[in-house]
């Protein structure tokens, strides 16, 4: 193998790590909603704990680490729809991506 191709394929894997990256950055900023006066994040942790509580009313640390009482089954079907929708569009860029690699 030449060093014309070794470095070729070496930018080549850059341009793909640094757009992986900056897919990230750009769909982890969307996951965030400012809801019944907290800042939340639509990831599985938080969707897990809402659906995992029986309360209809719990307090919540926000990613401020405020305490915040919140309406569980309002914030939950929020926060699901956001990851829902989110995941969806990153998941097509991703595809349109790795289509280009």
């Amino acid at each position: 193998m030449d060093t014309t191709t070794l470095i070729n394929e070496a930018k080549a894997r850059f341009n793909h790590n640094s757009a992986k990256a900056y897919l990230k950055d750009k769909y982890d900023s969307k996951l965030i909603v400012a809801d019944q006066g907290g800042l939340w994040r639509a990831n599985l942790e938080t969707i897990s704990f809402l659906s995992a509580m029986d309360d209809n009313f719990i307090i919540l640390m926000d990613t401020f680490n405020n305490p915040v009482q919140v309406n569980r089954d309002k914030l939950l079907v929020l926060l699901k729809e956001k990851y829902n929708t989110v995941m969806l569009e990153w998941y097509k860029e991703w595809i349109d991506l790795e289509k280009k690699r």
